[in-house]
C-alpha cells in the first residue's frame, strides 16, 4: 500500500485517492461544505490555508496545504518538498 504525504506529516493512502482538484471553484467549496455537513471531511491543513482538495473513493474529502502540482508529483514518485 504507497501513502503520499498530503501536507506536515500526514498521510493518505494513494490507492483511494480519486481526484486533486483546487478549492477555488464553486462547485469544488460546494463539495466540500456537503462532505462538511455529513462528517467526510479530513483537514489535514493544520490551520493553514487550504490549496488542494483530495476526493476519495470513500466519499471521503481531505483538505490540504499543498498545491496540486506538488501531491500529483508526489504521486508519479518525483519528491518535490515545497510546503504551505
Amino acid at each position: 500500500m504507497k501513502f503520499i504525504n498530503v501536507g506536515y506529516g500526514n498521510m493518505a493512502a494513494a490507492h483511494r485517492l480519486i481526484a486533486v482538484v483546487s478549492p477555488d471553484a464553486a462547485p469544488v467549496r460546494r463539495l466540500v461544505q456537503d462532505a462538511r455537513d455529513a462528517g467526510h471531511v479530513i483537514d489535514a491543513t493544520c490551520g493553514h490555508k487550504t490549496r488542494a482538495v483530495l476526493v476519495m473513493d470513500s466519499e471521503h474529502v481531505i483538505l490540504s496545504p499543498l498545491m496540486p502540482e506538488t501531491i500529483a508529483a508526489r504521486i508519479d514518485g518525483k519528491t518535490e518538498e515545497r510546503e504551505a
